[in-house]
């Protein structure tokens, strides 16, 4: 995070004030003091103007990409057990990501932060019962439902039932 913050020519306070994360934060951070939760990754990613799978690691682009499942990239919040497994490379611009995510009975995402105008999410539930919570409106989703929504809002899932959910995410920011 420091490397591509001083690669931007940003000081702390910049990326604090454009991804909503204390500088202090952000500091421990940057020297290991800390680990982040999914959210605040979410949002320092949003402050790079980057995704969060983009921030945590980039694959080369070629014509064909293969990534084997032991490389797959897995983010697992510590504090709610909210798992991303991103099924997709995360290459360096901006494109499409596709995600499964897993949340253990009785969690939460988190609440994301608002994407830049034009990111627009689709989710179809795996497994379980999903609610998910866009600016502050919910919407209670079963398995096989599908939603989609413009992601310029502030956005959380939770797991509304019993047992683990999952369900697969496509974030679409090619046209931002």
């Amino acid at each position: 995070m420091r490397e591509l913050r001083k690669e931007r020519r940003m000081t702390l306070e910049e990326l604090a004030e454009l991804s909503g994360v204390s500088r202090a934060m952000l500091s421990k951070v940057e020297r290991g003091e800390k680990n982040p939760t999914l959210v605040v990754a979410a949002r320092v990613a949003e402050g790079f103007g980057l995704t969060l799978s983009q921030l945590v690691g980039v694959e080369e682009r070629r014509e064909v990409v293969v990534v084997p499942k032991e490389r797959r990239m897995v983010m697992r919040d510590p504090d709610t057990g909210f798992e991303r497994q991103l099924l997709s490379p995360a290459f360096a611009k901006r494109g499409v990501e596709f995600i499964r995510s897993v949340i253990p009975e009785g969690s939460t995402s988190g609440e994301f932060p608002p994407y830049e105008k034009g990111v627009e999410e689709y989710i179809v539930v795996e497994q379980g019962i999903l609610k998910a919570i866009l600016d502050g409106k919910e919407y209670t989703l079963e398995e096989g439902d599908v939603i989609f929504f413009e992601a310029d809002l502030p956005h959380r899932f939770d797991n509304a039932g019993q047992g683990e959910c999952s369900y697969y995410l496509i974030i679409d920011s090619s046209k931002s």
